[in-house]
């Protein structure tokens, strides 16, 4: 990846921490308390509609370490 990208994603996030600053501490709340491999992770999306749709996943060692690296982005 570029640095242009990188920086164009830098900034995206900074937008989207703003925007969402409880999400931020979501994800310190869940690093946190320790998640580990084979916790499940579910994600709902409303729309202004009405309509739902549920997923989850569940987290591998990869996942938890892409959460490590988002924790260290926000510092």
């Amino acid at each position: 990846m570029n640095p242009m990208d990188m920086m164009q994603i830098a900034g995206r996030i900074n937008i989207f921490k703003q925007q969402h600053p409880k999400f931020g501490m979501f994800l310190s709340k869940i690093s946190g308390d320790g998640i580990k491999e084979g916790d499940v992770l579910e994600i709902k999306y409303k729309s202004v509609e009405g309509k739902e749709i549920v997923s989850n996943i569940k987290l591998t060692n990869d996942d938890i370490e892409s959460f490590d690296m988002l924790k260290e982005l926000r510092r």
